[in-house]
């Protein structure tokens, strides 16, 4: 292998190292229309510089070939755990890698004008930054660790930018609700991550795909449980149903971040797992036709549910659902290679509608096509497809009551037992006569603030015993003696023969 594949090491970490800049250089004090220029520039040149080392890679894979599956070093290692630096060029990761950083370079040299003077625009680049090292990671990286590592900074930078106007409850309520459902798919992927080491003993895709490949040492059972684990991930990513209601909120968000992330790029990651464990899926026969009924069915509801929108973003988020849906259908019935170039295709065109939704908005003017006949003339069908099939209503019964009710009981917990035990002041403030102007932060609370409470009167008693209580407490008399006496050594000090004695008597002591 050419040492060269080496480099692609600094395509994820360019945008890091951007976002980690753009974050010092905002702690400086930067602000105001002077230092945007700069954030936009530094943002945008990591993400050239992924797309050009990308495009290097790929005419070198050209003349010596593709290298594959290849091991940089070890990340960390405890006993038999083993998580190496691992990353795989092959057709897949490296076509798409270079359509993601493509994406990314357009997407960030179209925020720096849609963005301008908005407040966040440094809090927009280095989430944006962020959120390419994460994909790229996701795309390149030769093991399941380092692609849940990727997995993770989508998702944070996904909820930082849904809730981007934070200083609107809509915003922050729906940033909070798909942070929630995207957590279940976290667990569904730690879970396949911890399968795969305990059954496969490594998490490289190429030590899965070998162990499917081997039907000595291939279970189906155990095949079936590490799957649910990771296409868990997947489908809640890609919005698939019955998780497809969060990816509606998502665009709460910017225009560019709703582009990359939920039209072209980030929703495709699912797909992306899917397409990696496809020697796993193709020797579980059962589990792909599970896949291909998820996939139709969501399909199906992003079609019903697009035809009854009145906004271009959400017209386009649902003509994504249909279309990712259509990528899982195909997975589902094996046809892999067609999903691949489906996704591909998809995030193309549809990046470039979601950056041009302002100006269709400019063009339509508000104007809405209606709803076709066939579907209004079918009322209880219409209305399924304006109450978005009441799924919206199911996950919030099922996923986001319950997670605020688990909160709302730890918080009571918290404030009934444990800020007791430790001391701390109660959260809601009750003033009346008797206490007014006291800040409750100085009172003793639970048994180690009246513990405390009580050594500090004990200590206040016993100076005002002995120094203040009485103007002739015994530290008092004890100090005007010392003082007396050492008056009166001054004074002697003062007359020469005592001066001289007293020297006379040192160097006697001394002899």
């Amino acid at each position: 292998m050419n040492c060269a594949f080496i480099f692609v090491m600094l395509v994820p970490l360019l945008p890091l190292l951007a976002a980690g800049g753009i974050a010092v250089y905002a702690l400086t004090g930067a602000r105001g229309d002077d230092a945007e220029p700069p954030t936009a520039r530094l943002a945008e040149g990591a993400a050239w510089g992924a797309l050009l080392i990308l495009l290097g890679l790929g005419g070198l894979a050209l003349v010596e070939g593709l290298p594959g599956h290849f091991v940089v070093g070890d990340w960390f290692a405890s006993g038999e755990l083993i998580v190496p630096i691992s990353f795989v060029l092959d057709g897949l990761s490296l076509g798409f890698a270079t359509l993601v950083a493509l994406i990314g370079v357009v997407s960030l040299r179209f925020s720096r004008q849609y963005l301008h003077r908005e407040a966040g625009f440094q809090r927009f680049f280095l989430c944006m930054s962020l959120f390419l090292a994460g994909m790229l990671l996701i795309v390149l990286s030769g093991n399941a660790v380092l692609s849940f590592v990727g997995w993770e900074l989508c998702g944070v930078s996904s909820f930082l930018l849904i809730g981007f106007a934070y200083e609107r409850p809509t915003a922050t309520g729906n940033a909070l609700y798909a942070f929630i459902t995207n957590r279940i798919g976290d667990a569904g992927f730690i879970l396949g991550i911890a399968l795969a080491f305990w059954w496969v003993g490594s998490v490289e895709w190429a030590a899965l795909a070998a162990w499917a490949e081997d039907p000595e040492s291939f279970d189906k059972v155990m095949a079936r449980l590490l799957l649910f684990g990771f296409l868990l991930a997947a489908v809640i990513k890609s919005a698939q149903v019955p998780f497809a209601v969060w990816i509606a909120r998502a665009l709460e968000g910017p225009t560019p971040s709703s582009a990359i992330f939920y039209g072209a790029v980030m929703v495709h990651a699912g797909v992306y797992l899917v397409l990696r464990l496809e020697p796993l899926l193709i020797g579980v026969p059962d589990i792909m036709f599970y896949l291909a009924v998820i996939g139709g069915v969501t399909a199906l509801y992003g079609w019903l549910g697009g035809l009854v929108q009145s906004d271009i973003k959400s017209s386009l988020i649902f003509a994504t659902t249909t279309q990712v849906g259509l990528m899982f259908l195909a997975c589902g019935l094996g046809w892999f290679e067609l999903a691949a170039w489906h996704m591909a295709l998809h995030a193309t065109w549809r990046a470039w509608q979601f950056l041009l939704a302002p100006s269709y908005l400019h063009m339509a003017q508000g104007k809405a096509a209606p709803a076709p006949r066939w579907l209004t003339g079918r009322q209880w069908l219409y209305t399924a497809a304006l109450r978005r099939f009441w799924l919206d209503p199911l996950a919030r019964g099922v996923l986001i009551r319950p997670t605020f009710a688990a909160a709302q009981d730890a918080r009571d917990f918290d404030d009934n037992l444990l800020s007791n035990l430790v001391g701390m002041p109660p959260r809601q403030r009750t003033r009346g006569a008797g206490n007014a102007g006291e800040d409750d932060v100085i009172l003793a609370h639970g048994m180690a603030g009246r513990a405390l409470r009580w050594l500090a009167e004990r200590c206040a008693r016993l100076e005002s015993y002995l120094v203040m209580q009485r103007a002739e407490g015994p530290v008092i008399v004890a100090l005007r003696r010392l003082g007396t006496y050492l008056q009166v050594v001054e004074s002697m000090l003062a007359h020469p023969r005592y001066l001289v004695l007293f020297v006379v008597v040192t160097f006697m002591v001394i002899l």
